[in-house]
């Protein structure tokens, strides 16, 4: 891993400025080096050593890697905003029992079993489902980022209360932790600079030395004090 940038790659959805930003503030001497990948490609990329760290989509072959779970995402269904699901706040799985449901070949939720009917095709890619959805072919079941992510103004989802989730970690090679590693698993953790824990720890200030209380006099020689 080389000092003159750190390579950090994430998954569609993942919005890692905050990090950066953070990044920028504490490792100066470091560029943060940001790649989006598809999800299938992240850890394949950081086995080969194509990137220091990636923000992935759990679960992840673990072999050879360390990873840290993060956050679930809430699932949504994406729909046109003349459909019916429009009209409530959120559905549940079996309300979307009679939908023609695409699954794009990059779905990222596991499914036990899917919901409602399969569409009459199976998109390449989630944008490739959104488009179809504009459509009005069907519907589209997918982490809220993503339906953030592929915005259009003549679509809108709803909560789905009782679908699978999709979980972001932070994964790295399953090697000694660099410095920088640490950092930025401080920063993603919210940790503050001040934290034990990291790169270029601010050194704590030692403690200022309270002045010695005086006692107070022994009570006679008070009032030896006061018969004078």
């Amino acid at each position: 891993m080389s000092d003159a940038e750190f390579r950090l790659a994430y998954v569609p959805g993942v919005t890692p400025g905050k990090w950066a930003r953070v990044w920028a503030e504490r490792v100066r001497e470091v560029p943060l080096h940001l790649l989006q990948m598809p999800a299938a490609e992240v850890v394949p990329l950081l086995r080969d050593g194509g990137v220091d760290a990636a923000f992935v989509r759990l679960p992840v072959d673990r072999e050879a890697l360390h990873v840290i779970p993060l956050y679930l995402e809430t699932t949504v269904v994406v729909v046109p905003k003349d459909h019916a699901v429009a009209a409530v706040e959120e559905v549940e799985l079996a309300d979307l029992a009679d939908e023609d449901v695409f699954e794009p070949l990059d779905d990222v939720l596991s499914w036990d079993e899917r919901p409602g009917q399969p569409a009459f095709t199976r998109p390449e890619s989630t944008a490739d489902a959104i488009g179809l959805v504009a459509s009005g072919a069907g519907v589209l079941l997918v982490p809220q980022s993503l339906a953030r992510l592929h915005h259009r103004r003549d679509l809108t989802y709803r909560t789905v209360t009782d679908a699978p989730q999709s979980q972001i970690g932070l994964a790295w090679l399953d090697v000694e932790t660099s410095d920088l590693m640490e950092e930025l698993i401080g920063i993603v953790r919210g940790r503050t600079v001040n934290s034990s824990r990291g790169r270029n720890p601010r050194q704590q200030q030692p403690a200022r030395k309270k002045p010695p209380q005086q006692r107070p006099a022994p009570k006679h020689r008070r009032q030896n004090r006061r018969r004078r």
